[in-house]
């Protein structure tokens, strides 16, 4: 209340709020604590800086998601890895290590037709068929 305001109230009862009963609770001042910061306190929670937003718990083992890639690409691109230094090729067998490509698991959609020795985080149990069918083989940690 300013200083003319409080200078027109002085003397007053209520100080222009209507009767008594009136400003009682905390339903005049629209909840208690921080009651309606997403709906009719929203633009004062704005000014006043005040932090919105979840709180609390947060799961850090569910928030890494892991990085797959499908054996059809890996047989694809394996000579391009070659090529590139991060495989190397001995004999008929094309040795990869996933981890210097960023990958985590390894999974068995789509075809292979070369023999190829990977190294991996994980790899699903069908791609872990799909390579062993062809002479090649994973190696999970």
């Amino acid at each position: 209340m300013g200083k003319e305001k409080a200078k027109k109230y002085r003397g007053s009862r209520t100080c222009g709020g209507g009767t008594h009963k009136n400003r009682r609770g905390a339903g005049s001042r629209g909840g208690r604590g921080n009651a309606g910061v997403y709906k009719h306190h929203a633009m004062r929670t704005s000014k006043m800086g005040l932090k919105q937003g979840k709180h609390g718990f947060t799961c850090h083992a569910a928030t890494r998601i892991k990085t797959i890639v499908n054996v059809s690409e890996l047989d694809e691109i394996i000579e391009e890895l070659v090529s590139d230094g991060i495989a190397r090729k001995e004999d008929d067998s094309y040795h990869l290590s996933l981890a210097d490509l960023g990958i985590d698991k390894v999974l068995g959609t789509g075809r292979v037709t070369k023999r190829m020795m990977i190294q991996a985080e994980e790899a699903s149990p069908r791609a872990k068929s799909k390579i062993e069918s062809v002479g090649g083989s994973i190696t999970t940690k």
